[in-house]
């Protein structure tokens, strides 16, 4: 089990799967890189790079859970394996941990990827696709309750109503759900605050690389305004909405997803 160590000592936990062009894949809060499980037969297109975000998964826990850690764990893992140029991909949290990233690695992000993502967790006043900041403070505050069903109750708000057969769903508990370690509940808790509190619109208008924004037209976690925001903030992104998808499309719509991941990349590789 492959780990590397951060310069303030933190554990990151890593995996790698197939040959070609680099594709790092960043899991949201309170899960893991097991979560990309039905992204592997990308690999047989691309170098697949999980991680787990420190204090979940296989990683160990921190001192700090701010963007700024996240994102110079990222930068760790691109060091480690020798990444000139990879795509970036972020899905929810893991959106805004890329974020942050990108303004440390440069050049070395060839394309980004924002998978139900939003540059704002929170509303307010002045803007009205996040949640409620009452909410955050309630799942803070159930979490403390019990960890446990809190967790299982958000995981299952990923999805709506008709999204998934049965099989399906047995599925993603038997290949995702089960096998992942549950994170550490200080991590949560504090990754949470994290979420609460971070912005990165500032940063929207200077990406310059190819981006693809894909938003499930049903999300209950991070609204579609958000994505469609993203899309337009961002110069020349393009936007792939799933309809009747919730907050995670790479697990109900894997085909689709994967298809649409790959053609995005060919398009990228293409221009390099």
């Amino acid at each position: 089990m492959p780990f590397l160590e951060t310069a303030d000592r933190v554990s990151i936990h890593y995996e790698e799967e197939g040959k070609g062009f680099p594709l790092v894949l960043v899991h949201g809060w309170a899960m893991s890189g097991k979560v990309w499980a039905f992204q592997e037969p990308l690999a047989e297109r691309f170098r697949l790079i999980t991680v787990d975000l420190r204090g979940h998964g296989e990683s160990s826990t921190a001192a700090g859970y701010a963007f700024a850690d996240f994102a110079a764990d990222l930068v760790a893992l691109f060091d480690r394996m020798g990444l000139a140029r990879a795509g970036l991909m972020g899905w929810s949290m893991g959106a805004q941990v890329a974020l942050e990233a990108i303004s440390l690695l440069g050049d070395r992000v060839a394309a980004l990827m924002l998978v139900a993502g939003t540059p704002k967790f929170t509303g307010d006043d002045g803007w009205p696709y996040g949640l409620p900041a009452t909410e955050a403070r309630g799942l803070a505050l159930r979490l403390k309750r019990d960890y446990d069903i809190t967790l299982g109750a958000f995981f299952r708000r990923m999805f709506v109503e008709g999204e998934l057969a049965n099989d399906q769903y047995q599925r993603i508990v038997r290949e995702i759900v089960i096998p992942r370690r549950n994170p550490d509940p200080g991590a949560v808790q504090a990754a949470l605050a994290t979420l609460a509190e971070g912005d990165h619109r500032p940063l929207l208008p200077a990406i310059v690389f190819p981006t693809l924004v894909m938003h499930g037209d049903r999300d209950a976690i991070c609204p579609p305004d958000a994505g469609r925001y993203l899309a337009r903030e961002i110069p020349g992104a393009r936007l792939f909405s799933l309809e009747g998808v919730g907050h995670a499309p790479f697990l109900s719509r894997p085909e689709a997803f994967n298809r649409e991941i790959s053609r995005f990349l060919a398009e990228v590789i293409g221009r390099d």
